[in-house]
């Protein structure tokens, strides 16, 4: 692949990287808000400065050929360049501007973080902060997101990892529910009882599996991928439910079953990756994140200490 310095124009990179993340040619025009056509221009532009076919196209969109794939680290590290360029000599390091996309599983996403991030945009109104609040793995390499929230620590990648805290989960249940089984005592009780939990073949992290800790006698009929909606069943007294004391804690309907028998610690990562780590939007965000949370689970198990005194 022989480069020509003349007529390599290096807007064109953004095209590229934006459709090799993609995939697709129009999810690429969509995303730099601009017509597929144009897409497709700028792509063949690149591919006759390089002298190389940068993409096999098909029906099933846009797939990386051999020169791409050596072509791609490249263009990344552009684009690194670029922003950490424009996050100084723009001044965005002071103010705070631009956007910080987050991603997260969703109860932390719609309880710690959501309330952070309120606070971050009133302390820095210029800035634009998206929450990707879904139960998956995120690619930093794709730009899925900044930075994700995860709850198992990473071991590949050019990233960045720091553990930010741990938190607990337990069994709860609405009173309404609990009020059926006054003779719920042990754990072996709970084979009486109907469970609620995830989807056994689409959980997307084994930290998440929990029914096996807890054993055989807690069988879920009611399953979702979704936290949120198990935490509706159980708010609507449909069974018990492991929940985190970050997300169940403050609802005065539900109630802990069996807290001295069950309970489980699990932990939160801060992962990014490492070209964007050091761009100052990124990491006073993802700071300011990670010290959210540290404090407001901190202060769970201060109260539960407290109550247990």
């Amino acid at each position: 692949m022989a480069i020509s310095r003349t007529q390599l124009n290096w807007d064109d990179l953004k095209y590229f990287l934006v459709t090799a993340r993609t995939g697709r040619l129009t999810a690429a025009s969509a995303g730099l808000r601009v017509d597929h056509t144009t897409v497709a221009r700028r792509i063949a532009a690149l591919e006759s400065a390089c002298g190389a076919k940068l993409f096999d196209r098909s029906p099933k969109g846009y797939a990386l050929t051999e020169a791409g794939r050596k072509l791609l680290p490249y263009a990344e590290s552009a684009e690194n360049s670029a922003i950490a360029a424009m996050d100084v000599v723009g001044g965005h390091s002071q103010q705070l501007t631009g956007t910080v996309r987050i991603g997260a599983p969703e109860g932390i996403a719609s309880s710690i973080i959501a309330r952070a991030a309120n606070d971050l945009c009133t302390t820095y109104p210029e800035l634009e902060v998206q929450i990707i609040a879904s139960p998956r793995h995120f690619s930093l390499s794709k730009r899925e997101a900044d930075f994700v929230i995860a709850v198992s620590r990473p071991d590949t990648g050019r990233i960045k990892v720091y553990k930010i805290a741990d938190y607990n989960l337990r069994l709860y249940a609405a009173q309404s529910f609990l009020a059926q089984y006054p003779t719920l005592k042990t754990i072996d009780d709970l084979r009486t009882v109907r469970g609620v939990g995830y989807i056994s073949d689409l959980i997307f992290d084994k930290e998440l599996d929990y029914i096996p800790d807890v054993g055989p006698n807690l069988t879920p009929h009611l399953t979702s991928t979704s936290l949120l909606v198990q935490l509706e069943w159980a708010l609507g007294g449909a069974g018990i439910c492991i929940l985190p004391d970050f997300l169940a804690q403050g609802r005065p309907t539900l109630q802990p079953v069996l807290p001295d028998k069950i309970e489980f610690t699990r932990s939160f990562w801060m992962v990014l990756h490492e070209d964007l780590a050091s761009i100052a939007r990124i990491r006073r965000a993802s700071t300011f994140f990670s010290e959210r949370m540290r404090e407001e689970l901190a202060g769970l198990k201060s109260s539960r200490s407290d109550s247990r005194s």
